[in-house]
């Protein structure tokens, strides 16, 4: 009995903390008017094998209402039909720019690389990076510039809305949100006093002069969450880094499926939180017990009554619904939040227990040396 009364206070203690930073403060609304004469923005998209992404990704960014804008998209190394997409869309419209990506230098990540070679060829006096499976809605450099300059950010990004398609995204990605959204909250990396920093690549801009100034990509070379690595130099060195959220003027598309997402978290999770070790080790903590502990307790409470528990056993059936209805309650909240139907929420301990398995499996990887996959190469 006083060990099921103290697992519900610590549930409801931990559904609490994990659920109450959701949403950013700063929020880009459509309507926001084109800004006339503002500086020229470069639009810098790494695609590698994006053939199914680029044919909607880079018109919407021709599209955008913002005037004064140079488009650029490195293609990098890709072996699909990337590069043909690319030329049928430039072949209708000279403002794109195709950047033939060269081999990946010793030292170097892929990404850190495709982006520095756009930003190699840029002229913009601010520098958008985006992400090809990311779809700008028509006023989105609009709004993101016109609110860089209403809190003075050096570095800004937006949370995207994320869509949610096959079965097993709706169940896995929902639970890694929440987790970045405990791990990074957006108060804590807004604010210049605390060392919170956190980028999504998705969409990133940045004052050039900013960029030059932290030493641009070729200052994290080497990391696979360069996004991150970004926004921390560019906090550290004393500039105004910002997050907002950017739901109803971007969707994004990160995942298709189970094997995109577990290939794409693996790499992610562990080097992303390889400074905050307490957090992966939390992650794994409260993913074991959604996956495990509450369906467990639920269970023996229902066993325990039917074999004449009596009211002992009623009680704690009774506390166990209670933290399951709390948990379903704020999942619910999260997969509407997500577009999706709040019955996802009963899927709670497979996501759960999938997003464990890809934290302990990213570790693995990593401290055993043998690296992460990432778009057909390995790096470790």
């Amino acid at each position: 009995m006083a060990a099921s009364t103290a697992g519900l206070l610590i549930g409801l203690t931990l559904t609490w903390l994990l659920h109450r930073y959701q949403h950013a403060r700063v929020q880009l609304t459509p309507g926001a008017p084109a800004p006339a004469g503002g500086p020229l923005i470069s639009v810098i998209m790494p695609a590698r094998n994006e053939a199914h992404n680029v044919g909607r990704s880079v018109p919407a960014l021709l599209a955008q209402t913002y005037p004064n804008l140079e488009i650029i998209v490195v293609d990098d190394k890709s072996t699909d039909a990337t590069p043909q997409v690319l030329a049928e869309i430039a072949a209708r419209n000279t403002r794109l720019v195709v950047v033939p990506g060269v081999p990946l230098p010793p030292g170097w990540r892929g990404k850190p690389h495709a982006l520095a070679q756009g930003v190699a060829v840029a002229y913009g006096e601010w520098l958008c990076f985006i992400d090809a499976d990311t779809f700008a809605g028509p006023e989105l450099l609009a709004a993101a510039y016109t609110a860089a300059m209403a809190h003075s950010a050096d570095l800004f990004t937006i949370l995207t809305n994320q869509r949610l398609g096959s079965f097993w995204e709706k169940v896995v990605m929902p639970v890694v949100l929440s987790g970045m959204a405990f791990g990074f909250p957006p108060d804590r990396v807004n604010d210049p006093r605390r060392p919170d920093a956190v980028a999504n690549g998705q969409f990133i801009l940045i004052r050039r002069s900013v960029y030059d100034a932290v030493g641009g990509h070729a200052a994290l070379r080497g990391s696979l969450v360069e996004d991150k690595a970004l926004a921390e130099n560019v906090k550290r060195a004393g500039y105004r880094l910002l997050l907002a959220d950017g739901r109803a003027l971007a969707d994004t598309r990160m995942y298709t499926s189970l094997a995109e997402m577990w290939e794409g978290w693996t790499k992610n999770m562990y080097l992303g939180l390889q400074d905050r070790l307490w957090l992966l080790f939390f992650g794994g903590f409260v993913s074991l017990l959604g996956a495990l502990a509450l369906p467990a307790w639920l269970l023996a409470a229902l066993i325990w009554l039917a074999r004449g528990g009596g009211a002992p056993a009623a009680m704690v059936m009774v506390e166990a619904l209670a933290l399951w209805a709390a948990v379903l309650y704020a999942r619910a909240r999260v997969a509407r939040g997500l577009g999706i139907s709040g019955w996802y929420a009963l899927s709670l301990p497979l996501g759960a227990g999938i997003f464990g398995a890809m934290m302990l499996t990213s570790t693995m990887r990593v401290v055993t040396g043998k690296g992460v996959a990432w778009k057909g190469r390995i790096y470790t």
